[in-house]
């Protein structure tokens, strides 16, 4: 799986292909937006919601729009913060992690939170935070089986809506031992 930062044009827009992509990787996630409420209708998800929801999203300071592909096909999409905007929060965020409904149950999810695990690991910081609508059980065991703990419960900033909050550390991965082969 490849792990890419989103490429803008030079005005600031996606270019069409990839917007035609992303488009068809949020409307295949349709239970999750009937449960999150991002768009209008889930049924009917548009290009132009699609780059209006990225636009708003990459305006939050330190915001990072990474897309993962495997063999060649777009798989995933992920939104993560440097820092949220409390600032006594220390974590950097994952505000969103989505994988093609198509794509689902292929190990992709995990790969794609791993991927991003060690990217903030190489920029030395030491856990990482994220909330689970209360509404999405199956978000939460996803995120529960990959070592993410509970420290507590509030409401998203953007619709005010009741959340579970998720910590995990970064704990560097121990090198392997000599003669040992990781292959």
């Amino acid at each position: 799986m490849i792990l890419d930062p989103l490429p803008l044009t030079s005005d600031h827009d996606l270019p069409a292909p990839l917007l035609t992509e992303l488009t068809a990787l949020y409307a295949s996630n349709r239970d999750f937006h009937a449960l999150s409420g991002d768009f209008p209708d889930p049924d009917d998800v548009r290009p132009e919601q699609v780059a209006a929801a990225l636009a708003e999203e990459l305006r939050a300071p330190g915001a990072e729009v990474l897309l993962a592909r495997s063999a060649g096909q777009l798989v995933g999409v992920v939104i993560t913060l440097a820092r949220h905007p409390d600032p006594s929060d220390p974590d950097p965020w994952i505000g969103l992690l989505m994988v093609d409904a198509g794509a689902q149950r292929q190990g992709h999810g995990g790969r794609l939170a791993s991927l991003v695990e060690d990217r903030f690991r190489a920029a030395d910081r030491t856990a990482v935070r994220l909330a689970v609508l209360d509404n999405n059980p199956a978000a939460l065991a996803f995120w529960t089986a990959l070592g993410y703990e509970t420290i507590g419960y509030g409401r998203d900033r953007e619709l005010d809506r009741p959340c579970t909050v998720l910590r995990k550390p970064l704990t560097t991965p121990p090198a392997p031992s000599p003669g040992t082969d990781e292959t």
